[in-house]
């Protein structure tokens, strides 16, 4: 399957349950059917929608479809959803709390970063929202979780394992590399960022005992001397439900197989009952074919207008 010239972004926004906000933001995006939104996952419980689009990026880096598609979203974003009155059991920053570019093939890392840096300057300076850049885009690397941990991001701030509102303060703890240096309460602030492909991974564990849960994540994760290249949480998800959310940061080496039998063992171990895992996103190559078979299909509804 050709790949050449195709870039992703993955835009998640805090907000799942205002479905009126929701078809707002789809329609912005329509505006720019050569950028699709190839795959589309809600979570109710979580409060929380992630959507992946796929286009050609061109020689062009800046001006292209793709940036101009996902600021449309980001903006309409703004507008339909007030962080204040937000709640949920996933961890947020903002109205849009991430935003990831990748490359699908034919075109480096450092091209899409470009794009992430184009769009994190118009949202700082147009929006007025302090924006955060990572990886490729910024120009030392830095990792998502490192701002996210600045920002106490994996920590609740409500009861119920819940997340609720905006920032507790407009003081900023790191200098906005974008937009102004406070943060709005209904709005929160924005992290972009470009890096490699990384896969999402969730497991459920049918249990409340979320001490127990969070045990068997941080021993998940490379950073608790687990799986390497894995980053884990543990999240509420409903009733008797507790997922282990993972980061498979290096998907072609570590894969969702292996983290499900390490759970399932660590589960054991802790005597919890564990459910299947799930990706929640397309795998690159099935994002690849969804792509071209959407614009082939505009292309020939196109020509039956003509």
């Amino acid at each position: 399957m050709l790949k050449q010239m195709l870039g992703c972004c993955k835009v998640y926004i805090s907000e799942s349950r205002n479905k009126a906000a929701l078809e707002v933001i789809e329609k912005a995006a329509k505006l720019y059917p050569n950028s699709p939104v190839v795959n589309k996952f809600e979570d109710e419980i979580y409060n929380r929608v992630g959507y992946t689009l796929v286009s050609e990026m061109g020689q062009n880096p800046i001006s292209c479809s793709l940036k101009s598609c996902v600021f449309e979203m980001v903006k309409v974003a703004f507008e339909e959803i007030d962080l204040e009155t937000h709640s949920g059991t996933h961890p947020r920053l903002g109205v849009v709390d991430h935003i990831c570019f990748h490359s699908l093939g034919g075109i480096s890392l450092d091209h899409v970063a470009e794009t992430a840096k184009s769009l994190a300057a118009d949202v700082g300076s147009k929006l007025q929202v302090a924006t955060f850049l990572y990886g490729a885009a910024h120009h030392e690397g830095r990792s998502l979780d490192s701002i996210r941990r600045e920002f106490g991001y994996f920590k609740p701030n409500s009861t119920g394992n819940q997340w609720t509102s905006g920032p507790r303060s407009e003081y900023l703890r790191l200098t906005p590399d974008e937009g102004p240096p406070q943060a709005l309460q209904r709005k929160g602030v924005l992290v972009i960022g470009a890096i490699r492909w990384v896969d999402n991974y969730n497991i459920p564990i049918f249990s409340n005992d979320m001490t127990t849960v969070r045990k068997i994540s941080r021993r998940v994760s490379g950073r608790g001397g687990g799986l390497a290249a894995v980053q884990s949480m543990a999240l509420a998800h409903g009733n008797k439900v507790i997922e282990v959310a993972c980061n498979l940061l290096e998907p072609s080496r570590i894969g969702g197989d292996e983290v499900q039998l390490h759970v399932e063992r660590l589960a054991k171990e802790e005597r919890v009952e564990v459910g299947k895992g799930y990706y929640t996103d397309l795998s690159q190559d099935i994002l690849v074919e969804k792509y071209f078979e959407l614009i082939r299909t505009a292309k020939d509804a196109l020509a039956k207008v003509d």
